[in-house]
């Protein structure tokens, strides 16, 4: 060990490795972003630091000693909520604001510290869009009243409204793009080039310009003034540019406000209070928190069980649904194991606390599930890979056309420098850039929608699009998650009807799903119920009792051979409705076999159709399920899945997943139970049904309202269509701005004596956003 470690240190000090926090196999020499995740990758002695389940363990020691500790400001021993960036681990406050590096909104490092109430920097972003709003339609309408026929500037005056116009597009510059503005500077202080960039940029060289037209009109040349001596202001441009990019920012903000939410669903699962038994025998109300390793806990009928822990004392059937999503309550007796947060039946428990706080499986799973969000890449990456190479450029050839027209121009040679470098700088604001995904994502999700797909954020159809294998619960997600009666199969002299009339009439009593199903199905077949007397339940083997004065017994081979029976050739038959991936109970009639019942969880009628257009589609099929095996490779085969995964704990899904994904696999997750909610956010896509557990939809990227697989099908054709016309949009967004820009700055000038003025530069940038907002209403009508 003490060997390996140093040869390690003699390699560090020749070379330093990145990794990153979230998939450490991934080691290169240089810097940059993860392949997997996106996030940013972090010299590898620092990593510890960079763990999000321990970093108050590290903010002591961990923030003076990193490289780049200019970032974390958080205090040593500061034990509040800490918020860092998506894309870059290495920033760390005490506050919420925007990363220094890429401009993002920061969010809560561990999301187990999620706040109630509403996330303020969206209540914040939202107040500015509407006050920006309000300021800039009349704005536009004084710009672009005189187009329509409206003779709003002859009602005030040209220098009135210029007037006008610099009150209402100041505001909206200045305080509604205040958070642009700081984020752009910061951008160009730490020259992490961003979309930030161009957009402050922009907007300021366009308020600047209107400035200066409006309060000194005389230096510009007469070739920009009309005859009243007037120059044409773009503060309707700026204006414009704010309140788009504060839409588009709202509505980012409104999609990562869900992360949290999954964490506060799942918390809420957990119960408030336990009952403690004291040694003298008494029992007490305490705070959950208040719980100790080994303290005595009674849970009352219909109580949720306070914490993991084991059956001391009585018997019950618990409610597991909400951790194994498995729809069969579990019958617990002494020295059985119970998790907190699932709800017991209707006896009486004491249970030990076996493991507290922290530690309890539901704890983990909330872990599980912040680890998994929080790992994530946001699809802005788009944006702003393409600003990082634009901004510079922009710039370049605006100081390139300033110095040329202030050296070379015709006089009156720096107001034709200042006119060409503010229009290429205009020309190049990309409003569009900041519309480009936004406007297709909210048409996208309006079509979703109607098709009966919910899309949480731009991501998750970015990464559907990509997906290659497709993860799926088997109960309620495959199938209806409700057992029904299949089958009544009598032996010979026994009539079909009176042996489902004697098995249901037993089960009437029972509060077991499998009774509910066989009581469910002889009413829908017309069977008149008796009495039952002398009930008996047999743990772990079936229910005992009297009916009609004649005993009669119902359950599984061991019970039929505890009365001291042979089943015959009906084992065999019960084999075979096994590998349909049926449940089998015997019926006993004074003291003989006369029959048995088959009770089934049926699959959805839309699964085989929906599996295989998911085959069609290039997806590789894979069942996770709590079943044992031989019940899921009945299911599997039916139904023609590539590869089975059986006996799975709620924790296996997620490393399941995991391993998937080192091996290079783009893995999606279906599923609805509270157990699934870590996989679902460890996958790159979590799909949650309609029909499921909230914090299984809150957890995923995608839900489908009616919990069909066929929805994934369609949400797969969204997203390839809706990826396929985010392109386009950035294509448009770039490419009226690229071919502006040099003919901004004057190439065609001593060819052709063509030099566009900002109003041109303007209307160019406008045709981008307009193409970007008709393209993306084409999705309205996509096929999917």
């Amino acid at each position: 060990m003490t060997h390996a470690h140093t040869s390690h240190a003699s390699h560090e000090a020749a070379t330093t490795i990145y990794t990153c926090p979230m998939h450490p196999e991934i080691r290169q020499e240089e810097p940059g972003d993860c392949p997997k995740c996106g996030m940013h990758l972090v010299p590898e002695n620092e990593l510890d630091q960079h763990k999000g389940h321990d970093h108050h363990a590290h903010a002591q020691d961990g923030h003076a000693a990193r490289s780049d500790g200019r970032y974390d400001t958080v205090p040593a021993g500061y034990d509040g909520p800490v918020y860092t960036c998506p894309m870059h681990a290495e920033v760390r406050q005490t506050h919420p604001g925007s990363c220094p590096i890429c401009g993002m909104g920061l969010e809560l490092d561990s999301a187990t510290m999620a706040e109630e109430g509403p996330n303020p920097e969206l209540v914040d972003f939202t107040r500015r869009f509407w006050i920006g709003t309000v300021l800039t339609v009349p704005l536009l309408v004084l710009t672009m009243g005189p187009f329509l026929g409206l003779p709003v500037r002859e009602i005030f005056g040209e220098r009135t409204t210029l007037w006008i116009e610099l009150v209402l597009g100041t505001p909206v510059v200045l305080w509604c793009g205040w958070p642009f503005l700081v984020r752009g500077w910061n951008s160009f202080r730490t020259m992490n080039l961003n979309m930030f960039s161009l957009i402050g940029m922009g907007v300021m060289a366009a308020w600047l310009f209107s400035i200066v037209a409006v309060l000194l009109p005389g230096i510009f040349p007469d070739g920009f003034r009309d005859a009243e001596g007037h120059v044409g202001v773009y503060f309707e441009a700026a204006a414009v540019i704010v309140t788009l990019v504060l839409l588009g920012q709202v509505m980012e903000l409104r999609a990562r406000e869900g992360t949290g939410k999954a964490i506060r669903a799942l918390l809420d699962l957990a119960a408030k209070t336990a009952r403690i038994i004291r040694d003298d025998g008494s029992e007490e109300e305490i705070p959950l928190e208040d719980v100790q390793v080994g303290d005595r806990l009674r849970v009352r009928p219909g109580d949720k069980v306070p914490v993991d822990g084991v059956v001391v004392d009585g018997r019950s059937s618990v409610d597991e649904s909400m951790i194994t999503g498995e729809p069969v309550p579990v019958e617990k007796v002494a020295g059985e194991p119970v998790t907190g947060a699932t709800i017991n039946g209707t006896g009486s428990l004491v249970i030990e606390a076996r493991r507290v706080g922290a530690d309890t499986m539901l704890s983990q799973i909330v872990e599980m599930v912040a680890n998994a969000q929080r790992s994530r890449a946001p699809i802005q990456k788009y944006a702003d890979k393409v600003s990082g190479y634009f901004v510079p450029a922009v710039i370049a050839i605006a100081v390139l056309s300033f110095i040329g027209w202030a050296v070379w121009g015709p006089a009156p040679a720096l107001s034709y420098a200042l006119i060409a470098a503010v229009a290429v700088l205009i020309i190049a604001c990309p409003c569009a850039l900041g519309l480009a995904t936004p406007m297709s994502i909210m048409t996208a999700t309006g079509r979703g929608a109607q098709a009966g797909v919910l899309i949480k954020n731009a991501e998750a159809l970015e990464r559907f699009e990509k997906v290659d294998t497709l993860i799926v619960d088997k109960t309620g997600t495959l199938t209806m998650g409700k057992p029904r009666l299949v089958g009544v199969f009598p032996e010979a002299g026994h009539d079909e009807a009176e042996v489902l009339r004697l098995a249901a009439t037993l089960e009437k009593g029972s509060e077991h799903p499998l009774a509910e199903a066989i009581v469910e199905g002889a009413e829908e077949r017309g069977v008149t119920l008796a009495n039952a007397d002398d009930f008996e339940a047999v743990t772990g083997k079936g229910v005992m009792g009297r009916v009609d004065g004649k005993s009669v017994a119902l359950g599984n081979l061991k019970l039929v051979r505890d009365l001291g029976l042979e089943a015959g050739h009906l084992t065999e038959k019960a084999n075979y409705r096994r590998d349909e991936g049926e449940t089998v109970m015997f019926v006993v009639v004074e003291g003989e076999v006369a029959g048995m019942v088959s009770v089934a969880d049926p699959v959805k009628e839309t699964t085989p159709a929906a599996l295989k257009a998911l085959h069609d589609l290039g997806f590789r099929i894979i069942m996770a399920t709590g079943d044992n095996e031989r019940t899921a490779r009945a299911v599997a085969q039916r139904l023609g899945i590539d590869e089975i995964r059986a006996d799975v704990l709620p924790e296996d899904k997620a490393s399941i997943i995991r391993e998937l994904q080192d091996k290079g696999a783009k893995v999606a997750m279906a599923g609805d139970g509270v157990n699934d909610a870590p996989a679902l956010a460890q996958a790159d896509v979590g799909i949650a049904m309609g029909t499921g557990a909230d914090v299984a939809i809150e957890s995923a990227g995608i839900t489908l309202i009616k919990g069909n697989l066929d929805g994934i099908v369609r949400a797969r054709r969204l997203a390839r269509a809706t990826m396929r016309n985010i392109r386009q949009n950035l294509f448009f967004a770039l490419i009226y701005n690229a071919s502006g820009v040099p003919v901004a700055a004057g190439v065609l000038f001593p060819v052709f004596g063509i030099l566009i003025s900002p109003m041109f530069a303007a209307f160019a940038m406008s045709a981008s956003s307009i193409s970007v907002v008709l393209n993306s209403l084409r999705l309205r009508g996509a096929k999917i």
